[in-house]
């Protein structure tokens, strides 16, 4: 076997004995950084149970408790991060503390925090609004909406004026006689009529002794006249 093949073998057998120390140290997190000191809180110690935190690229990683105005946090490094040379930034309570650390695996050491109740946000001075633009010229008009529903009817409006009257209409037909109305009244007496004409004479009498059988017959002469004046009359009234 010359040189050069014993060398080979060499770095083989030497590569095959490195390999378990180099997968063991893979599988082995880091140690972690440990930091610890004083603790305080607008310039007094801050009270116990205050929260104390540790936060790296913006997430926190771990927190404890101040006790008697000190604390102590471990800072661990997950198997599937890398916190080498990186920013540990603290909080007490809800407050960044001054002072930061940097992230070393076994490193870390005294750092005292001092933290502050953090100021009011500012308030921004209101800007006065600008003048008034000029109205812009109008646009056109927009295309015509559909109609909308019915409304409900309205009240009844005042009565109007009388109008002025209409022609007189045509005459209408002659309507059907009438029953005939009831007998009148008799009427009053007519004037006396003329007298009629003298009757004949009658037969002489019979002589006799007395005068008053003559003026019987004159009598009964006159009667028969006037009978026949009224016949008369009542003949030319017809």
């Amino acid at each position: 076997m010359n040189k050069f093949s014993i060398l080979t073998s060499l770095a083989v057998i030497a590569l095959l004995l490195a390999i378990p120390a180099i997968v063991l140290a893979q599988a082995q997190p880091p140690p972690p950084s440990v930091f610890g000191g004083t603790v305080s809180f607008d310039g007094a110690p801050a009270a116990d149970g205050t929260a104390i935190s540790a936060w790296i690229d913006g997430k926190k990683i771990t927190s404890t408790e101040a006790t008697n105005g000190g604390y102590a946090i471990i800072v661990a490094q997950p198997a599937d991060a890398a916190f080498a040379g990186k920013t540990v930034v603290f909080k007490v309570g809800s407050s960044d503390a001054r002072e930061q650390g940097t992230w070393e695996a076994d490193g870390g050491g005294e750092l005292n925090l001092t933290a502050v109740t953090p100021p009011p946000p500012a308030t921004s001075t209101p800007i006065p609004p600008g003048p008034t633009g000029a109205v812009g010229p109008a646009g056109p008009a927009g295309a015509k909406g559909s109609a909308g529903s019915a409304g409900s009817a309205g009240s009844a409006g005042a009565k109007g004026s009388a109008g002025p009257a209409g022609s007189a209409g045509s005459d209408g037909s002659a309507g059907a006689k009438g029953d005939a109305g009831p007998a009148g009244s008799a009427g009053s007496a007519g004037a006396k009529g003329d007298a009629g004409p003298a009757g004949a004479a009658g037969a002489a009498g019979a002589a006799g002794g007395g005068g008053a059988l003559g003026v019987i017959a004159l009598i009964i002469a006159i009667v028969a006249a006037i009978g026949a004046g009224g016949a008369f009359v009542m003949g030319r009234r017809s």
